[in-house]
């Protein structure tokens, strides 16, 4: 099994996903309790109409790929306060937006549709340095905000009608998480796969949300399931040639299924 480690691309490849893991339940966590499980959906087609934009103008996908998911989710909260009650039409309109632009586009990708495939459903072998780093980067940035917003996002969370009149800038807040979904949907795109990043944000929510007691320990169990699903993805798509992001994503579904189960009666 370690023999796999022998190879650059995979050490990359590894690397990716392990922040990944990190971010994604971090995001996932407020965006499940805000009741927005959907919108990495929408963001991560709108994310694939960006890399499709930098494969035909000659940008780099990951890139694209970040300032469409951006745009996106922008977009929806935009969307949300226009449909007020009806606001979930946000979501859907904003991924047809994605859905419709990204078919139009690839129309004139040229000779790249193999590469346009690799960051629907994820690719080991195509990461690079370039895009190591830039995973790396956004990735720090990403922790680095939501620690430093944690009180806000998790008062926002359960109730902004509570955090405003407590005083708390919920506009603000709610635009910077939704700038750090798209940026963790964008990145991850790569390897996890533009299609695959929602799920690996909801479900080891979800799982966590079995057995965590608290807000807090709720969010640490949803990142070491991240993990778990990831790694243990990672290696069996390795070891039986499979595509990594739908290995992570039916490993962290079995395990759920397993938990609710175990612990489903419980709560």
């Amino acid at each position: 099994m370690l023999d796999m480690f022998q190879y650059e691309f995979m050490r990359r490849a590894f690397a990716v996903i392990v922040i990944i893991a990190v971010i994604a339940p971090c995001i996932g966590m407020p965006i499940v309790m805000k009741r927005l499980s959907a919108i990495g959906d929408a963001a991560s087609h709108s994310a694939l109409a960006g890399v499709a934009f930098g494969l035909v103008f000659g940008v780099n996908p990951i890139v694209g790929a970040v300032i469409f998911a951006i745009c996106a989710v922008l977009g929806i909260e935009a969307f949300r306060k226009a449909f007020g009650r009806f606001s979930e039409l946000a979501t859907v309109v904003v991924m047809s937006a994605g859905i419709g632009l990204t078919a139009v586009l690839s129309g004139f990708i040229t000779n790249g549709s193999a590469n346009l495939n690799s960051f629907m459903f994820g690719s080991v072998v195509a990461v690079s340095d370039f895009e190591l780093w830039l995973t790396v980067g956004l990735g720090a940035a990403v922790i680095v905000v939501f620690a430093l917003l944690h009180k806000e996002i998790f008062s926002i969370s359960f109730d902004e009608e509570a955090a405003k009149i407590a005083g708390l800038p919920v506009k603000t807040v709610n635009f910077i998480l939704m700038v750090l979904t798209a940026v963790t949907v964008a990145i991850a795109s790569r390897v996890v796969g533009a299609l695959m990043i929602a799920s690996l944000m909801v479900i080891p929510v979800a799982a966590a949300m079995m057995l965590g007691k608290s807000y807090r320990a709720t969010t640490i169990l949803s990142v070491v399931f991240a993990e778990v699903f990831s790694i243990g993805g990672f290696i069996l798509s390795y070891i039986l040639d499979l595509r990594p992001g739908g290995t992570i994503v039916l490993i962290g579904v079995a395990a759920l299924i397993v938990i609710m189960a175990l612990f489903g009666r419980k709560r």
